[in-house]
C-alpha cells in the first residue's frame, strides 16, 4: 500500500503496478499532487506549490515505463527567460536557458570577465551533474564509501571535483568577482531550502539542471499530477482520496498493515510512506514505525507566500522575477540564527499568465509572491502583527521596484509557516526535507528502505532529495527497492489476473 499521492508516491504505485502489484493509493487530500497545490483566488487557480517542470528526462521515463507519453498527456512550453533578476542598485539581468545568450548577457551586465567566469562555472556544474547523475540520484542512497566505490579506484579525482567540503558561497567566488553574480548563482541553493553559505558546492548542479530545459504546464503542474494519475488508474491502481492514514501497524517487527483515520484497516504485504520521513519518527503514525528513520533531521526552509489575482502594472514581469536584497547574508542569518522572518528578503515573484516578452496584461492576473522563512510553524503561534509588518515591508519593496498590485490585500491568500506545519505534519512547514548543510547532509536523508521490514519510504524528504523531479526518482527507487527485497526473500512468480495485476499487494499513502 502507498500512503500519499505525491510525485513520490504517484511514481512508485506505476512502477509497482506495471510489475504486477494491485496497489492502492491512501491519500488525504481530494487530489494527487502532494505539494503541486493550487489555491483558488479570485476565482482562479494559482499554482501555490512548485511553478515549472525540470529534469524533463524523469517524467519522460515515468511516462513511458506507464506505456504513456508524457507529450500527450500534458502541454508543455518551454521557457527562454529562466528569471529576470533585479538588485537594489536598480541594476537588471535576465539569465537565459540558452547557455550562449545567457553568457552574452553576463558580459554586457558585468564585462568580459565575468562571462569567462560563467563559462567555466557552468562547465564545473555540468561535470558536477554528470558525475552524480547515475551515480547517486538516481541510484539508491548510498554512504560516502558506497559513493566512493561506485567512482572506482581509478576516478577518486572525481570525488574531489565534487567540492563538498567547500561552500557553495566560497566557490562561487573563484568564478565571480561581481558580488549580483556570487548572489544570482547561490540563490540556487533555496531550490532545495538550504543556505548558500552552508550548502555544499556540489550544489552547483542545480543551475546546470535549469539549463538543460525549463517548462511550464498549461493548466499549472497539477496536470502533471493528474496525468500521472490517470497513468497509474490504467495500470489497476486504486485511489482512495480524502481517506488520512492514522497508523501504520507493525506485527514482529514488519510493516503489515494501515489503519485509516476513519478506522478502516487495510492489510499490505508492503508499505510505502510517502510523506515527510520524521512523521515517522516523531510517533504520528503510530509507535510501530517509531525506529523507521533516525529523529531530529535538521530543518531546511519553509517560506511565506502570497497567492494573488490582480492587475499588476509599472514593473515588466516576465514569468519568474526576483527582486534581490542589498545583503544576503542577513537574510539566512535572520532565518536560521533568529529563527525570524528576514528584515529585507529576496521577494520571488511568478506572474503566471505571463511569458517571455514581459508585455502588459490587461485585468487581474495570477502571481505568487514568495519570500524564505524559517520552518518554525509547529512553535507558538505567529503574531499577526509581525506577519503584517513582513507583508508591508514585501509590497512597499515591490512598489518601489515599480511592481505595483492593484489588489485588496483583504483578497490575498497568505501562507506561512504555520500553514505549510499544517499541510505537512512533523516539518514545522519545512518545505524540502532536511536542509542539505555540510558535506554529509545529502547522505544522512533516509532512503528507500526503512528500518522496519516491510517499509519503504519516498517523497521529497528522502534521497536524492527536494523537488518535484527528485520526488519521483524516490518513488522510483522505492518500487526498485521493494522488489529487490521480495526477489532476494522469496521466489517471486507473477499470478496473471485480469488487468495483469498478482495477487500480492502493496499500499502506499501521505504526501510528499
Amino acid at each position: 500500500m502507498v500512503i500519499g499521492a505525491g510525485m513520490g508516491g504517484l511514481s512508485c504505485a506505476i512502477d509497482l503496478a506495471r510489475a504486477g502489484f494491485a496497489v492502492t493509493v491512501l491519500e488525504q487530500s481530494a487530489a494527487p499532487g502532494g505539494k503541486m497545490r493550487q489555491v483558488m483566488v479570485g476565482g482562479r487557480p494559482v499554482d501555490a506549490g512548485p511553478t515549472v517542470l525540470t529534469m524533463r528526462w524523469v517524467f519522460d521515463e515515468l511516462f513511458a515505463a506507464a506505456g504513456r507519453s508524457l507529450d500527450r498527456a500534458v502541454s508543455l512550453r518551454p521557457i527562454d527567460i529562466l528569471a529576470r533578476h533585479v538588485w537594489p542598485d536598480e541594476s537588471r539581468l535576465d539569465l537565459f536557458a540558452d547557455t550562449d545568450r545567457a553568457t552574452e548577457a553576463i558580459g554586457a551586465f558585468a564585462g568580459s570577465a565575468e562571462a569567462a567566469g560563467f563559462r567555466a562555472y557552468r562547465a564545473m556544474s555540468g561535470r558536477i551533474h554528470d558525475l552524480l547523475r547515475d551515480r547517486f540520484l538516481n541510484a539508491q542512497a548510498t554512504g560516502p564509501l558506497g559513493l566512493a566505490g561506485r567512482f572506482g579506484a581509478g576516478r577518486l579525482g572525481d570525488l574531489f571535483a565534487l567540492r563538498p567540503f567547500d561552500t557553495l558561497w566560497d566557490v562561487l567566488g573563484d568564478y565571480f568577482q561581481d558580488p549580483r553574480l556570487r548572489q544570482l548563482f547561490g540563490r540556487y541553493a533555496t531550490y532545495c531550502g538550504s543556505s548558500p553559505f552552508l550548502a555544499p558546492a556540489t550544489l552547483m548542479m542545480i543551475s546546470h539542471v535549469e539549463q538543460q530545459g525549463v517548462w511550464t504546464v498549461d493548466g499549472g503542474l497539477g496536470r502533471l499530477a493528474a496525468a500521472l494519475e490517470a497513468a497509474a488508474r490504467s495500470l489497476g491502481v486504486t485511489f482512495l482520496y480524502e481517506r488520512a492514514a492514522a497508523s501504520i501497524d507493525c506485527a514482529e517487527g514488519r510493516a503489515c498493515a494501515v489503519i485509516a483515520a476513519d478506522g478502516e484497516r487495510f492489510a499490505a504485504d508492503r508499505v510505502v510512506f510517502n510523506g515527510d520521513p520524521q512523521a515517522l519518527a516523531s510517533g504520528l503514525l503510530g509507535d510501530g514505525p517509531l525506529r523507521a528513520v533516525p529523529p531530529g533531521a535538521a530543518r531546511s526552509l519553509s517560506a511565506v507566500t502570497w497567492a494573488i489575482a490582480a492587475p499588476a502594472r509599472g514593473f515588466p514581469l516576465v514569468r519568474h522575477n526576483v527582486f534581490f536584497s542589498g545583503d544576503y547574508r542577513a537574510e539566512f542569518e535572520d532565518i536560521r540564527a533568529h529563527g525570524r522572518f528576514p528584515a529585507v528578503p529576496t521577494i520571488y515573484v511568478c506572474a503566471q499568465d505571463r511569458d517571455d516578452r514581459a508585455e502588459p496584461l490587461h485585468g487581474p492576473e495570477r502571481l505568487l509572491v514568495l519570500i524564505n522563512a524559517p520552518a518554525n510553524g509547529d512553535q507558538p503561534s505567529l503574531d499577526p502583527a509581525e506577519l503584517s509588518a513582513c507583508e508591508r515591508r514585501v509590497f512597499d519593496r515591490l512598489a518601489h521596484r515599480g511592481l505595483i498590485l492593484q489588489d485588496d490585500p483583504m483578497t490575498r491568500t497568505v501562507a506561512t509557516p504555520e500553514t505549510f506545519a499544517a499541510l505537512y505534519p512533523a516539518t514545522g512547514g519545512a518545505l524540502y526535507g532536511q536542509a542539505t548543510h555540510g558535506w554529509a547532509a545529502a547522505f544522512r536523508r533516509p532512503g528507500a528502505a526503512s528500518r522496519i521490514p516491510g517499509l519503504y519510504l519516498a517523497g521529497g524528504g528522502v534521497h536524492p532529495g527536494a523537488g518535484a523531479p527528485m520526488a519521483a526518482l524516490s518513488g522510483r527507487l522505492a518500487a526498485r527497492r521493494l522488489m529487490a527485497d521480495l526477489a532476494s526473500t522469496r521466489p517471486f512468480r507473477r499470478v496473471a489476473m485480469s488487468g495483469g495485476m498478482s495477487t500480492r499487494s502493496a499500499t502506499t499513502g501521505a504526501t510528499g
